[in-house]
């Protein structure tokens, strides 16, 4: 049972609050613990005229700000702070402050354990983002009043007055939001596990972990949806506190969603064929499979076919861009992880020229070159990352003898005229990057959209 908002809101007024990091979420964030009588202080390590348009808009309602460099230095002696997700509960910054008995939380936190509604909550390492637009699709579909957040869609925390208990609301949550959890939603799905954020986490064990925050709260009436198919996922069977779905491509499953003989299963019926769904790749049918595992028992058959059948996949996850010259262009931008950019090569039906590379995670490359390689025509390599990708081909060269032509690039522009050159009637160019954008694009949007552009741009 959820807390009621009105002690939340009881518990903020007149309290010296911190909000770390001034960005998307955070923004309304600051203005909603205003309106709720909160005594707000925003810090970012961008400066006031990066932050111009904000300081001024918060300014004059009260809000202090501290920024630039050594921002962190004046965050002692709050109440409650609010940190972005991405920040560490171990910084010292954090530490020092709980030693003080400061309340530490972010927006995410407080949402889940204060929304009236029934909460879906999705991870996993691939395929986070279409599962939860699955999901959401369904659910709208089924006639719920729905909502979705999290990674996506707008910040809820600002929206949980106008949230009633018989909506439903579906939650993107990365290891970063998890790591400090400690409610859980109704249903928590994940979607798989593989090495990923290694920058950010200290190990596996501690990104793992993490995930597993999304059901640890659980309780005997909340609903636990793993993959069957993937060996840490199902290495989780049993801990489930309540009940247990799973789905699969390679087996029967009774609770739970499978794929046989072509065609795609809820509980044992049958939703559609492989053939009539719209979107491409094994990996999205697993997508689907999660997602109806995940609504089966709010949602029909003939919502799922309906869902399955009309639903064409989101921006920069296998987007087709053009055709120019008998040559078509993908942008899967989001393919972060080695393993997602495997998953997207095998959604083709022949190797791809692919464009790889970026800000370096601290992953591995071997996978994307012993598992990737039969379907990469040519690789085109940029960014951070791209002598490390170089190097794992090569050691597929020396260790198997297989060569894939590779060229050495330095911008994306780069990138995309070379594969316009070496490109022929009937080839496939995809981005799909292994990679983080950071070293060269604020994030895999900017990337994709700029990817996009040079596409579109080409004569």
């Amino acid at each position: 049972m959820r807390k009621n908002f009105n002690e939340f809101k009881e518990f903020i007024k007149n309290k010296n609050v911190a909000v770390v990091g001034i960005g998307v979420s955070n923004i309304p964030l600051i203005e909603f613990l205003v309106k709720l009588d909160a005594k707000v202080t925003a810090f970012d390590k961008k400066n006031s005229n990066e932050l111009e348009e904000v300081v001024n808009k918060f300014s004059p309602k009260g809000v202090c700000f501290q920024l630039g460099e050594g921002y962190l230095s004046g965050l002692k002696g709050f109440d409650v702070i609010f940190k972005t997700p991405s920040m560490r509960i171990d910084s010292e910054a954090l530490v020092a402050a709980k030693e003080e008995g400061t309340y530490i939380t972010s927006e995410m936190e407080e949402f889940v354990r204060y929304c009236p509604a029934k909460v879906y909550g999705i991870t996993g390492s691939d395929g986070k983002t279409t599962t939860t637009s699955l999901i959401y699709k369904l659910l709208k579909e089924e006639g719920f009043d729905t909502w979705v957040g999290g990674n996506i869609g707008t910040p809820l925390f600002t929206k949980i007055e106008e949230i009633k208990t018989s909506d439903r609301v579906v939650l993107e949550l990365s290891s970063f939001q998890l790591m400090t959890m400690t409610d859980s939603p109704d249903v928590a799905l994940i979607t798989n596990l593989s090495p990923n954020h290694l920058d950010m986490h200290k190990g596996m064990e501690e990104y793992v972990e993490a995930k597993k925050n999304i059901f640890k709260y659980q309780n005997k009436e909340s609903l636990l949806v793993l993959n069957k198919d993937n060996n840490i996922t199902a290495s989780m069977i049993g801990e489930n506190k309540g009940s247990l779905y799973t789905f699969s491509i390679k087996e029967t499953i009774n609770q739970g969603a499978y794929f046989k003989d072509n065609n795609l299963y809820a509980k044992g019926v049958k939703v559609c064929s492989k053939n009539e769904v719209r979107l491409k790749g094994m990996y999205n049918i697993e997508n689907l499979l999660a997602a109806f595992a995940c609504t089966c028992d709010e949602v029909s058959i003939e919502t799922m076919k309906k869902v399955a059948m009309t639903f064409t996949g989101v921006e920069h996850r296998n987007e087709f861009v053009r055709e120019l010259d008998g040559v078509e262009y993908y942008n899967n931008s989001i393919a972060s992880s080695p393993t997602r950019t495997v998953a997207s090569l095998l959604s083709f039906e022949k190797p791809v020229i692919l464009l790889a590379g970026g800000y370096d995670k601290n992953l591995p490359f071997e996978l994307l070159a012993f598992e990737g390689h039969e379907k990469i025509k040519i690789l085109i390599l940029l960014g951070a990352t791209r002598n490390k990708i170089k190097a794992a081909f090569d050691l597929l060269k020396r260790e198997k003898g297989i060569e894939i032509p590779i060229y050495i690039v330095d911008s994306l522009e780069e990138a995309v005229n070379k594969a316009r050159e070496v490109s022929t009637e009937g080839d496939i160019v995809a981005l799909a990057p292994a990679c983080a954008s950071f070293d060269m694009f604020p994030n895999f949007e900017v990337r994709g959209n700029k990817f996009k552009e040079l596409v579109n741009s080409l004569k």
